[in-house]
């Protein structure tokens, strides 16, 4: 771990957290005291520091900005009934922005760099963390290139930053869902598997057009065929068929979830049947029909558990079974929220404890 010593930490005058209610503000607009910055160039990490959120000048002519090398990662922290602070599975998050990083050709992060930098700036901010019953502190880590410099190559500085916010609900109602099958998302050979921000800006329109037939979100279908599912917006897909939990496998064309690693080990744990594999839609539509399609949701950090009641597909709307009587995502969106909140015992050692 980083030394705190190496870190330079220039605190706030006065915090602003009193002037929110942070157990009740919107997802991503509020912002914490602090933020954390590390800076690449010649080859090496420095300048670590921690600083009041603010405004960052920059240069139009940022790599960042034209080329798309930009990455992220999603995770959120959580305080328990004693008032201490656990992030969820921070080292998962660690190793996939590396990941991340390598397909897009930028430095791999130091651990004691994402680590140090993390549980410093959560030490500064912990009084930004909710203490309500579905609330967390939202952790954005990103690293974006920096050179000042027309020209598509790969850049020679980055900068790696962390901002947090806190955070309720994502989604405060289930949702309906459009299967998208003009406009794909991602396609084999590429970086579907990478948290890119050019992946999300892509999805923008589709999504909007969804919205527009009264859709919050799309599900997205393979490149080729489109007729397999992958991914529904910021969340990966799931579905109890019978008593089977049903995920797509994991491919260059779908983010590998944290959360959905979550939610297998616990079905795993409980001795349900689990199928990673390809699903197809005649597949789903035909279990509609049957009566088989049990339930249906989204995983991810930001949305956790998030409910999925009508599927679209080719101008006709599919409803599912009533949210209350799933049995299984209803248990396992109880299961996280107490392990996250100290209220159940974490058997996986899924907690970093912030001390």
């Amino acid at each position: 771990m980083i030394a705190n010593a190496e870190i330079k930490i220039e605190k706030i005058a006065h915090s602003r957290v009193n002037e929110y209610d942070v157990n009740n503000v919107p997802f991503g607009k509020c912002f914490s005291d602090h933020m954390f910055i590390a800076e690449y160039s010649d080859g090496k990490w420095g300048n670590a520091t921690i600083m009041p959120y603010q405004n960052v000048p920059m240069s139009y002519a940022m790599s960042a900005l034209h080329y798309g090398q930009a990455i992220f990662e999603g995770m959120k922290a959580y305080k328990n009934a004693d008032g201490e602070v656990n992030i969820f599975r921070p080292i998962e998050n660690f190793k996939r922005i590396n990941k991340s990083a390598i397909r897009m050709a930028m430095p791999e992060i130091p651990e004691e760099i994402f680590m140090g930098g993390l549980t410093e700036l959560l030490k500064l901010d912990s009084a930004w963390i909710p203490t309500s019953d579905s609330g967390s502190l939202y952790i954005r880590p990103f690293l974006i290139a920096t050179d000042e410099a027309i020209g598509v190559k790969a850049s020679e500085t980055y900068k790696f930053i962390i901002i947090t916010c806190p955070a309720g609900k994502y989604y405060s109602e289930p949702i309906k869902v459009l299967i998208e099958t003009n406009f794909f998302r991602a396609v084999e050979g590429g970086v579907g598997f990478v948290k890119a921000a050019g992946n999300y800006g892509r999805s923008l329109y589709p999504t909007k057009l969804a919205q527009q037939k009264g859709y919050q979100q799309v599900i997205w279908t393979d490149g080729k065929t489109h007729s397999y599912l992958e991914e529904s917006g910021t969340m990966n897909l799931m579905f109890v068929l019978d008593n089977t939990v049903v995920t797509p496998a994991l491919s260059d064309t779908i983010l590998a979830g944290i959360t959905r690693n979550s939610v297998l080990a616990l079905a795993k744990d409980w001795g349900m049947n689990v199928e990673e594999r390809k699903i197809s839609i005649t597949e789903i539509i035909e279990a509609h029909a049957k009566g088989t399609l049990k339930e249906a949701f989204g995983v991810g950090t930001a949305a956790t558990i998030a409910q999925i009641i009508v599927i679209g597909y080719e101008g006709k709307d599919y409803a599912l079974p009533p949210v209350e009587g799933r049995q299984f995502s209803n248990k396992i969106d109880d299961t996280l929220r107490n392990i996250r909140k100290g209220k159940t015992a974490d058997k996986f050692n899924w907690m970093y404890p912030v001390k």
